[in-house]
């Protein structure tokens, strides 16, 4: 594969108004959650760091992982314009890209007139076994206007060790990382959303059936006209076009998963090569589970 200086999906973003109910569900499908982190952020390359009214917990797997980000106050601190997209449904609403180095990512999405941020700084306290520590990390967003299912950046982790503590890392479930993400589009908005994901990503598209694939070195996007996420998953919602609609975990064992999502009260659909939970149960957005 080619070289990228986007090289994986770093993580999924679902927004929730009800942390503790959001984190409930995801440790009952089998995930460890890590404590809860506000975040610090700056609007500006060089501005101050300031509360974001925005905290998460996160499932890890030591490279990628699922963020589940909880909004916090009365909603007058919005640096990122996030709570117009949850007015429409709580659920996912962000993808982050990992990279490599992200000067290179930066002048690359300049370039191709997608993004005019430049680098980002961003900051979070963290729980560590020698006390708390500030986890540091530098990013790079996308144009809103040119992304309307919700807020895609690419971020570099300046300490990743304090994000991905051995302690996080193992799951009831058997989760090993974040295998993929499902963006759903209008069907006349198909092709426009692959090229403009092929070109945030450098990523060739390739079809597998219904889905639209790019591939990164780790992890992938798909995206799916809606008439045929419709026939694909008749029983899930379509709330809003574009629509992150869902995502899927890789796991060690599909099956010992299963009986366990579904031993913690969760209704499963099977899936050629594994099984979903849909949209209702898992907080606004499918979640499958593969073995890998």
């Amino acid at each position: 594969m080619a070289a990228h200086d986007i090289d994986r999906i770093d993580h999924s973003v679902l927004y929730t108004t009800d942390m503790d109910a959001t984190a409930a569900t995801y440790e009952a499908l089998g995930f460890t959650l890590s404590p809860l982190s506000m975040h610090m952020g700056a609007d500006r390359p060089g501005g101050e760091r300031r509360p974001m009214g925005a905290g998460n917990r996160c499932a890890l797997f030591g490279r990628t992982y699922l963020e589940l980000l909880g909004l916090f106050g009365d909603g007058s601190v919005d640096p990122w314009n996030i709570r117009p997209l949850i007015a429409q449904y709580e659920g996912l609403h962000g993808y982050s890209f990992g990279c490599t180095d992200v000067e290179v990512t930066e002048k690359r999405l300049r370039s191709a007139g997608l993004s005019c941020s430049g680098v980002l700084p961003l900051q979070r306290d963290v729980e560590t076994l020698d006390g708390v520590a500030t986890a540091r990390f530098q990013a790079v967003h996308l144009d809103r206007a040119l992304t309307p299912e919700g807020l895609i950046h690419a971020a570099h982790h300046l300490t990743p060790e304090l994000i991905h503590q051995p302690r996080y890392l193992e799951h009831a479930n058997g989760a090993t990382h974040l295998h993929s993400v499902l963006l759903v589009v209008g069907d006349a908005d198909l092709e426009d959303a692959v090229a403009r994901y092929a070109l945030i990503l450098d990523a060739e598209p390739a079809a597998e059936g219904p889905l639209r694939v790019l591939p990164l070195p780790l992890g992938r996007v798909e995206i799916v006209a809606v008439s045929a996420f419709r026939e694909m998953l008749p029983e899930e919602p379509v709330p809003a076009l574009p629509y992150m609609a869902g995502q899927t975990v890789a796991v060690r064992d599909v099956g010992a998963a299963r009986t366990l999502v579904e031993g913690n009260g969760f209704t499963t659909r099977e899936l050629s090569d594994g099984f979903l939970v849909g949209a209702a149960q898992a907080r606004g957005a499918a979640l499958a589970f593969r073995e890998v």
